[in-house]
């Protein structure tokens, strides 16, 4: 259970009935300083991860460095000009239920480019820490999150909150 602090204020969760490949969080106010995602999800078949786009923008707008470890080795990866920010390095969504939290930072600022910072624990699978830049100054006000070549498993829980102003 994670417990969040009373400044986290819930703005809407998905549980899926069925297997979906996007899960989108729509019609985001701007109401707040930062966006927290927390995804606790499994993929139905094969190695694969999951990723983000923003405002559907599905240009190559969009830059990650990745690192992971599992206890035995680690490594990383830096992408530039891609199509999504890869928000899960390797089989962490594969390999059985991953706890992902992503933070959005200045997410309604129409004067910055949006960061957001990743971290996945997966007991006995791997951890990863990832950033993501989007560059377009737009507010945030779509979130879709995809995961690639497979599906979503039912019961899969996507929450985003917002972050009160002091």
């Amino acid at each position: 259970m994670i417990v969040l602090p009373a400044t986290y204020e819930p703005i809407a969760t998905t549980t899926l009935s069925t297997t979906a490949a996007t899960v989108t969080f729509s019609t985001i106010p701007g109401t707040y300083t930062d966006l927290i995602l927390v995804i606790s999800a499994t993929a139905t078949t094969g190695s694969t991860y999951a990723r983000m786009q923003f405002n559907s923008d599905t240009g190559t707008n969009y830059s990650y460095t990745a690192m992971r470890g599992n206890g035995t080795s680690a490594d990383s990866a830096r992408i530039t000009n891609n199509a999504s920010i890869e928000i899960t390095y390797g089989n962490s969504i594969t390999q059985g239920i991953g706890n992902i939290i992503v933070q959005i930072m200045n997410y309604s600022n129409t004067t910055t480019n949006k960061t957001a910072l990743t971290r996945i624990n997966n007991a006995g699978v791997e951890t990863d820490a990832n950033v993501g830049l989007w560059r377009s100054t737009s507010a945030i006000t779509t979130i879709d999150i995809k995961i690639a070549a497979s599906t979503f498993a039912a019961g899969s829980t996507f929450t985003l909150y917002g972050i009160k102003s002091a």
